[in-house]
């Protein structure tokens, strides 16, 4: 079983196609729930990875930065034993889905290899994000065994 649970999938010989979560995720009774708040792209000087001043935020920069930091708050909240493969869910947030969704999920994709790994997946576009600099927000659930 994976780290993060159980994947299930309505049609599991389906080809994994270019976006890769399964429909839902069971995981064990013996495990920490990890609940990480919606992480955006603000590296630890208090920039903003993936924008700079008079051109459009980066979406794949974003994107690949803030699954790092998702990592490191599951890695840090559960004093090492987990990290991102222990997302059970999670759901991303897009200022301009027709722009960003493709290169977002390239990027989800080099974290998460296959559907049976990934965690479910909701994605959203919304009008903005707190920050105009921001173009990817993503909120997740983790289980990591005790």
């Amino acid at each position: 079983m994976s780290p993060n649970g159980e994947a299930f999938l309505l049609k599991p010989d389906a080809p994994e196609g270019p976006t890769r979560f399964p429909q839902a995720r069971s995981v064990p009774t013996s495990s920490r729930t990890i609940y990480v708040s919606g992480i955006a792209s603000i590296l630890p000087d208090g920039t903003v990875a993936g924008a700079v001043d008079g051109q459009i935020p980066d979406a794949r920069v974003q994107t690949s930065t803030i699954l790092e930091t998702i990592d490191t708050i599951i890695k840090g909240a559960s004093n090492g034993k987990g990290g991102i493969a222990n997302l059970i869910d999670a759901v991303v947030y897009l200022t301009e889905m027709e722009r960003d969704y493709a290169c977002m999920n390239e990027e989800w994709n080099k974290v998460f290899a296959s559907r049976s790994v990934a965690p479910a997946r909701a994605t959203i576009g919304v009008k903005s994000l707190p920050d105009a600099r921001f173009v990817v927000e993503i909120k997740g659930v983790a289980v990591v065994e005790e």
